[in-house]
């Protein structure tokens, strides 16, 4: 019997890249080098019928068992994807998590599984994560409820819920380190060419939060720039993109978030900036380079106008020692 059994439910559409970063870090915790063999933890696919079901992508991936009894499990996880599909979760598996739910039994979710969970009236009262990409999205539909979008996970008693893509990798190296230890876990994520573990607080590598917005015409014109955050568009290129003038994009940005779309486009550069001086090695330069600054001097400028202190000083705080979080699990497996 292994230590750790986790079962799978695979929303319609699902992110394959969270599945996967989070199985493959089961995978490798539970046996010798990377031999694949589910000695300490199993996991399964598990679904009301035994059709494929299809990722985002495409690919699709065949169910191994069918729901049965959840407690036979020590987590069930939910892996959401486009969130139109949410709805879509057959009343069959919404009545198993209920069931888990009801048995005690830890429930995840990665990316929207969040949305999944919440549908499906099992995240009352508990804290979720959400990433900063679908932020407004639940907002839009569960009136009231605030979700976590400035952290990669959150752990909340029996529920635990993540952003997706590789923070689900964390979430699992979490998972495992509370029941095999932290050289597991360390083990799998070294083999996956991931450096160390993130803690759940660590930032989502994404939009800031002070631009969160209903805006459609601002929330597109500010995922553009964060994608090309490397070779940032002019204001007037933007609008050109979003088919409007730029005048017109500067009134939305203004009556949304108060500020122009330079200074949202600058802010966007400065977090994703302090992002990576905090989580990577690079060298302020080539961070600079990377978040489409002229130079380290121009970095350095805007750095201290937003954040009182330089880059180097900003990275020394950010490396002291952390305290251990409490490694116990929060159930007995079964």
């Amino acid at each position: 019997m292994a230590k750790l059994n986790v079962g799978f439910i695979l929303a319609r559409r699902f992110t394959l890249c969270a599945f996967a970063n989070f199985v493959d870090v089961l995978r490798l915790a539970a046996d010798e080098g990377d031999r694949s063999r589910p000695i300490l933890c199993s996991w399964r696919v598990l679904s009301p019928t035994m059709d494929p079901i299809a990722s985002s992508s495409g690919i699709s991936v065949r169910p191994e068992e069918r729901l049965g009894d959840p407690a036979r499990f020590d987590y069930l996880v939910v892996v959401g994807g486009l969130v139109d599909e949410i709805e879509n979760l057959h009343p069959d598996t919404v009545r198993f998590l209920q069931r888990a739910a009801a048995a005690g039994v830890p429930l995840v979710g990665v990316c929207t599984g969040t949305f999944v969970l919440h549908r499906a009236g099992l995240m009352r009262g508990y804290r979720a994560c959400v990433s900063w990409f679908h932020h407004a999205d639940f907002l839009e539909r569960f009136d009231g409820l605030e979700p976590v979008s400035d952290q990669i996970f959150v752990v909340d008693r029996d529920r635990l819920t993540c952003s997706g893509g590789v923070s689900s990798a964390h979430l699992a190296a979490h998972i495992v380190e509370r029941h095999l230890g932290r050289a597991r876990a360390a083990k799998s994520l070294h083999i996956m060419i991931i450096d160390q573990a993130m803690r759940a607080e660590e930032p989502q590598p994404g939009m800031p939060l002070a631009l969160a917005t209903g805006d459609a015409l601002v929330r597109r014109a500010l995922i553009l720039m964060q994608q090309s955050i490397d070779a940032p568009l002019s204001i007037a290129r933007v609008a050109e993109r979003m088919a409007v003038s730029r005048r017109r994009l500067e009134r939305h940005f203004r009556a949304a978030l108060g500020m122009t779309p330079l200074a949202a486009d600058r802010l966007i550069r400065l977090e994703q900036a302090k992002h990576l001086l905090a989580t990577t090695r690079r060298s302020a330069t080539q961070i600079a380079a990377d978040t489409g600054f002229c130079d380290l001097p121009h970095l350095i400028r805007v750095f201290r106008a937003g954040e009182g202190v330089t880059p180097d000083p900003f990275r020394q705080a950010r490396a002291q020692p952390e305290p251990m979080h409490d490694p116990s699990p929060p159930r007995v497996g079964a």
